[in-house]
């Protein structure tokens, strides 16, 4: 194991501590949902989690900085610029209605630099993580994990093309190069939030892109991806993620063989 040992280890006491409040609230009849200010949902879940962990990092890694999801940014009071970067629960609207596929993001940065990732979907009774030089896993629970690695696909004839929407495709007006894309790949399907990602490190899948996501959204998914073997940047080629919190994050992963002709494709003149 390498030096973020200490890190990952606490990383799984964190989603230990998650997975207990969310599943308790998954599907319970008196979930409380609200609307944020930009009319996605945030449940009680969302917040309990959040504040969980803030806690547990404020007790174990009080010098580390921390930004979440639903609770914003905590500067770091040591020099060394780590920080923990949280999506208490990365699919909420999954959740709200009763679909399994949601889970806990949990990354942590040096500057810039995703150097650990998990993720913790209990509902699904599976966690994928990653440590920088350590290599992706994936498990039931900490002790169970298993090494996984992408795929060798390298036709978009022979690919599984997976993505969140087409809206926000549409939006940015790269719709027709998304739909040549599916059309041109064996598959496409939209698992969508983090699940295309894990499923790309476990070599279920080949492509996964998203036009537009928050920096808590990808931020865990980065090391897992890398570490399997795959590549993972925006849609201008810069690795992912670029920018800091409060930028919005395109990102393409992929298993690295398809990652330029993915580009290609996606980076095309926008419709008008």
């Amino acid at each position: 194991m390498t030096g973020y040992a200490d890190d990952l280890a606490l990383a799984h006491t964190l989603a230990d501590a998650a997975d207990a409040i969310s599943t308790a609230r998954f599907r319970a009849l008196d979930l409380r949902v609200e609307s944020k200010p930009d009319l996605t949902p945030v449940s009680d879940a969302d917040t309990a989690v959040e504040r969980r962990i803030r806690d547990l990092l404020g007790e174990h890694r009080p010098a580390d900085g921390l930004l979440g999801e639903e609770y914003g940014a905590q500067p770091a009071a040591g020099p060394d610029g780590r920080r923990w970067v949280i999506d208490p629960i990365d699919g909420t609207k999954n959740f709200v209605r009763g679909v399994p596929v949601w889970g806990t993001l949990i990354a942590l940065l040096e500057g810039d630099r995703p150097v650990l990732g998990l993720v913790s979907a209990p509902a699904l009774g599976r966690r994928w993580w990653a440590a920088a030089g350590a290599g992706a896993w994936a498990g039931p629970d900490r002790d169970s994990g298993e090494p996984i690695h992408v795929s060798a696909v390298r036709q978009l004839g022979d690919a599984s093309f997976c993505y969140s929407s087409l809206t926000g495709w549409e939006a940015a007006g790269r719709l027709d190069a998304m739909l040549g894309l599916m059309r041109d790949c064996w598959r496409s399907r939209a698992y969508g939030d983090f699940y295309g990602y894990v499923l790309l490190a476990e070599g279920a899948l080949d492509v996964m892109v998203e036009p537009e996501l928050s920096l808590w959204d990808v931020a865990a998914l980065v090391p897992i991806v890398r570490e399997a073997g795959g590549t993972i940047t925006d849609l201008a080629g810069t690795p992912a993620p670029a920018g800091g919190p409060g930028t919005e994050h395109s990102a393409v992963a992929s298993n690295g063989e398809l990652h330029s002709d993915i580009l290609d494709r996606l980076r095309r003149p926008a419709e008008r």
